[in-house]
């Protein structure tokens, strides 16, 4: 009996159990054996890397494939192929003042006034000597012209005729076809996020219709008992559902498609109908609590019976060490702790990566800045710390500082945090001015 236990819990279950069932002591002691077993590895998983779980999900997550989309709906989406001008930008010469086009000369000349270019409307007669053509700012320069004059620098002595108070030199106020952008030259890169500037540009060089990474489908799913929808009136134990607005909103902040979020009961065949629905409609499944080894934790046996398969579950990283990631066909599977700040903090190292990879954009597997700590920190011996910080630049580059209490229920510690800054797992403590790496917070 003695080689079988090794806790107290163990040995008074044993006990119990024993008392129970005489005569068949071995049996039950081998039973309570592999429980043990299964427990002990339930309860202490391998834990990576913040850096080998980050590799491991970009290993599964792929660009969706592309769609053509109406020019002015593609705020926001990302450009699959690269994108080349029409034609010239602008399109034809056109005047940068309100004034008059006329030739080429010196001051004191008297012009007759032969027409009108408008915006739009361009002048009907040529211009020529002695002859000159009111004109719009934008509008077309008329055939003849060579240059511009400003109102201002002109003297209406009668109807219809006017006197030059400037010399005016050849190509004045004039913007000439194609002085911003040439036709065929390459207007935007693939993988461009598209954003107001970009749209413009776009629609400038001709563009109708642009070729987007489809955005994926995202559906949120939050267990527990005690959570409620924003607003409704709390009973004893019970607590409003943070992260389903907050996952939601991070999802759509990367550019995904958001199912309504889903409140899942602490019950096993209502976990596993929530999952099967999900998994079914969605390209990426994120599932908020019951990830851990609790009795009322149901999401990864629910998973692996619908057939998902584990990538990895357990992460050396302070808030968030029990997030789950795995597969299921196609479909991204992210189990988040339930704890807000802890769902914030993984979504935002391990799902927001893979959205963005989903959507066709580069640079999603690394952090991209460093920063020195505005004040010391003390280290987690085993696993790595995502602290919430705000940044400053000074003449020496950046310096993140803690937002406030670290806990991973301190929802308020993301109020105003710009950043996660990665502190390296080590005895002691990290001192200020340490170099730290930055993970972008999409909040």
């Amino acid at each position: 009996m003695g080689p079988f236990i090794t806790g107290a819990g163990c040995a008074t279950r044993c006990s119990a159990v024993t008392q129970r069932f005489p005569g068949r002591e071995l049996r039950v002691h081998d039973h309570i054996l592999k429980h043990h077993r299964r427990q002990s590895r339930a309860v202490a998983p391998a834990l990576i890397t913040v850096a080998q779980a980050r590799a491991l999900v970009l290993s599964h997550a792929v660009a969706l494939g592309a769609e053509p989309v109406p020019a002015q709906d593609t705020l926001d989406r990302v450009l699959a192929r690269d994108l080349r001008a029409a034609g010239p930008v602008p399109p034809l010469a056109a005047s940068a003042m309100d004034g008059y086009a006329v030739s080429a000369g010196g001051a004191g000349r008297m012009l007759e006034v032969v027409g009108e270019s408008r915006a739009g409307t361009p002048a009907g007669t040529a211009v020529v000597a002695g002859t000159a053509a009111r004109i719009s700012t934008g509008a077309v320069i008329p055939d003849g012209a060579e240059a511009v004059i400003r109102q201002e620098d002109v003297e209406v002595v009668g109807a219809g005729r006017i006197k030059l108070r400037t010399p005016v030199a050849s190509g004045a106020n004039i913007r000439r076809a194609g002085e911003d952008i040439r036709a065929g030259a390459r207007v935007l890169r693939a993988g461009a996020l598209i954003g107001p500037a970009e749209l413009a540009v776009a629609v400038a060089a001709g563009a109708r219709q642009l070729l987007v990474g489809r955005r994926p489908i995202v559906s949120v799913l939050c267990t527990g008992d005690e959570l409620r929808a924003p607003g409704e009136p709390l009973p004893p134990g019970a607590i409003h559902n943070s992260n389903g607005p907050m996952l939601a909103a991070l999802a759509r902040r990367c550019g995904a498609l958001v199912e309504p979020v889903q409140l899942l009961r602490d019950d096993r065949a209502a976990t596993e109908t929530g999952l099967s629905a999900a998994l079914e409609r969605s390209e990426v499944v994120i599932v908020s609590g019951g990830v851990s080894v609790g009795p009322h934790d149901h999401v990864k046996p629910a998973l692996a019976d619908l057939g998902a398969q584990k990538v990895f579950w357990g992460v050396a990283l302070q808030p968030g060490k029990p997030v789950w990631f795995g597969t299921h066909g196609g479909t991204l599977v992210f189990g988040l702790p339930g704890n807000p700040v802890s769902a914030a903090v993984t979504f935002t190292l391990f799902a927001w990566p893979a959205l963005r990879a989903m959507l066709g954009l580069p640079g999603a597997d690394a952090p991209a800045q460093t920063a020195r700590l505005g004040v010391p920190v003390a280290r987690n011996p085993g696993r790595e710390q995502a602290l919430r910080v705000r940044l400053e630049r000074d003449a020496h580059g950046l310096t993140a500082s803690p937002t406030g209490p670290q806990a991973s229920h301190i929802l308020s510690s993301l109020l105003g945090a710009q950043a996660l800054a990665l502190v390296p797992a080590g005895e002691g403590e990290l001192p200020a001015g340490s170099e730290v790496s930055l993970q972008p917070l999409p909040l």
